[in-house]
């Protein structure tokens, strides 16, 4: 099973990136994650995504409800998409502190009793605060996902607000909270891989996300990591899947580009790995051309 950490449909332009001039929907992030892409000579798709608002569109601007309200009505898309699509979309519910810190605790524990959720995001640099510093403002959501065993994914890899390491206060004092490195410590600022790798190493409750890392770095820091360390996630849009799908299946060829990494280990990378966590059962990789055919119309009961 292909499972992809982050994915942002939405039903309006993008208000911080405006990509293109017509929304990203629901419906053409599923022809997206359907593909097909070869893995290993298989066609395989993305069978399930989690799926987050775009962080633009999850501030305040003039017009908006306050509090409560505002907050359900950013999240209203991604909440609705859930329900149309169990089989393939699960929730993560964006956290904004600067709605209210316990107004988005609230509205986080609705969503996963009401829609299932099992992840949220953070992104410190979008909704303006020091992580290492603005305790207060996460505590509450915090205390909601120990509750819920609900994974957080933090956007990191830009100042001033969203190096890897200013995450620590948080992550130590959540130990029994599992923490995503999103991008793995890369984005539009700087390059903080090797912070998010030796983070991921020497903390128990923290892994990091494939996409946007770099290749050779990818299979140096496989080597190295234990393999339920890193999970897949692409950041679509603006990104496109397949590319980094073909990241993590370089591992299975020879050194130096790859490191003989067996189909059930690439499998735990592309998808396992993120399943276990939010307890969704893993599934092997697909033997023939045959069963890999028949995976790309499979229906799962729910992600809930």
């Amino acid at each position: 099973m292909i499972i992809d950490t982050h994915l942002h449909p939405t039903n309006l332009v993008d208000e911080a990136w405006r990509h293109t001039g017509e929304p990203f929907t629901g419906e053409r992030l599923l022809k997206m994650m359907d593909g097909p892409y070869m893995i290993n000579g298989k066609p395989r798709r993305i069978d399930m995504g989690f799926i987050q608002p775009p962080p633009g569109n999850t501030g305040y601007r003039d017009g908006n409800r306050r509090g409560r309200e505002g907050i359900r009505d950013y999240m209203a898309y991604v909440a609705s998409l859930c329900q149309k699509y169990p089989d393939r979309f699960i929730g993560n519910f964006t956290f904004n502190p600067r709605w209210g810190p316990e107004e988005g605790a609230q509205e986080l524990e609705f969503h996963i009793r009401e829609y299932g959720f099992k992840m949220v995001k953070l992104h410190a640099n979008m909704h303006g605060y020091r992580p290492d510093r603005a305790l207060d403002w996460l505590r509450p959501a915090m205390k909601v996902c120990a509750k819920y065993n609900t994974v957080v994914l933090i956007h990191t890899g830009d100042g001033p607000y969203t190096i890897p390491t200013m995450f620590y206060p948080v992550i130590r004092e959540f130990p029994m909270v599992n923490f995503i490195i999103g991008h793995f410590g890369i984005q539009t600022g700087g390059n903080y891989s090797f912070e998010a790798f030796w983070m991921a190493m020497d903390t128990p409750n923290v892994y990091c996300e494939s996409g946007w890392c770099f290749q050779s770095r990818i299979v140096e820091f496989a080597r190295q990591l234990p393999r339920n360390k890193i999970v897949f996630g692409t950041d679509t849009p603006p990104n496109e899947p397949g590319m980094w799908l073909r990241e993590l299946e370089m591992l299975c060829g020879p050194a130096p580009q790859g490191m003989d990494l067996d189909e059930d280990g690439l499998e735990d990378y592309m998808g396992n790995n993120i399943a276990r966590l939010v307890g969704i059962e893993p599934t092997a990789p697909p033997k023939t051309q045959e069963e890999a055919q028949a995976r790309l119309k499979d229906t799962y009961a729910s992600t809930r």
